[in-house]
Formats: structure tokens, sequence, C-alpha cells
């Protein structure tokens, strides 16, 4: 990114949403990884944990698929109880969805956007694909605490997941 371009002038002049991302790591001061011109890795500071983001944009569909996944590990011995608790969270979801990266055992939100007909995504777009992956995945990572080390049913989890605090403690 030339030195005298602002984010948003840069992000207007790429029509490959993962050099957007990396323009919006950077600026954010985001470690991140761009493996090739198809995929890209940032890590993020949330609320409870780090997350792992990964965007693979796919130049033949206009697509661009994202996932944010928690650093967390589900038991074996838990797992039927997350999938529950998926079920769940999803009915709540009205962007993307949270799923289980069954190899490696870990919870994430995944959603896919359609850019054809488009330039290019716009700098605010991505911006609130981040921004609303993390804060559902902060929303629901106690939720998954619950369940994994608290021993409550799927439905507690949410019930309490769901509660909305007013005011600092």
């Amino acid at each position: 990114m030339a030195e005298t371009m602002t984010i948003e002038e840069y992000v207007s002049q790429t029509a490959n949403p993962l050099d957007q991302m990396e323009a919006i790591a950077h600026s954010n001061e985001w470690g991140f990884d761009r493996r090739s011109s198809e995929e890209l890795s940032i890590e993020i500071p949330g609320r409870w944990c780090d997350f792992s983001l990964y965007f693979a944009w796919s130049d033949d569909i206009s697509a661009l698929h994202f996932s944010c996944a928690f650093d967390m590990r589900v038991p074996d011995n838990r797992r039927n109880d997350i999938l529950h608790l998926l079920a769940l969270i999803n009915e709540k979801m009205w962007l993307g969805y949270f799923g289980l990266w069954e190899e490696e055992g870990l919870p994430l939100f995944r959603h896919t956007t359609l850019l054809r007909g488009t330039e290019c995504a716009s700098l605010a777009q991505l911006e609130d694909l981040v921004e609303i992956a993390t804060a559902e995945c902060d929303r629901f990572y106690p939720a998954f605490q619950f369940v994994i080390w608290g021993g409550k049913t799927a439905k507690e989890a949410v019930e309490a997941a769901m509660i909305d605090t007013i005011g600092e403690a």
C-alpha cells in the first residue's frame, strides 16, 4: 500500500477483497499471513480469547468465504452437547452461522459473501463482516465454556449468553 494513499483510496482501487482485508489488517496492526492471492489469515484479540480469521477468495464464482475460529478445543466427550448448542445458537443468527471444525475440534463462525456484479467489496462491508463475526463469537464464547467446562445444557448456555448486561460491575 502506497504511503500517500488512505486505506479508503487503496481499497477502492483493488477488486480482490483479500487485498482489501490485508490493508485493513495492516492499518489495525493485526498479525496476518497472506498465503496466496486466494488465501489470507489474520489473528486478532477478542474479549475472551484470540480469534483466527481465515479468508478465501474464489475469483471463478466471485465469492469470499470467511471463518472466525475460537482459541478453544471441544473434547470428544462433549461434541454431541456442542452440536446441540450450535443448532440453538444458529437459530438466533441473522448473518453467518456457527459450526465445528471436526478435525481440530474448533468452534467457528462462518459466512460466504457473493460479490458477482460488483467491482469490489467496500471497506465498510469487510469491516462489518469482521465486526459482526467477532461480536457474535464474543457473545457466544461463554456458552461454549458453560457446556464444555461448566456442565450446563445447551439450552441453559444459550439462555445465559443471550442475557444483555447493562453497565459495568
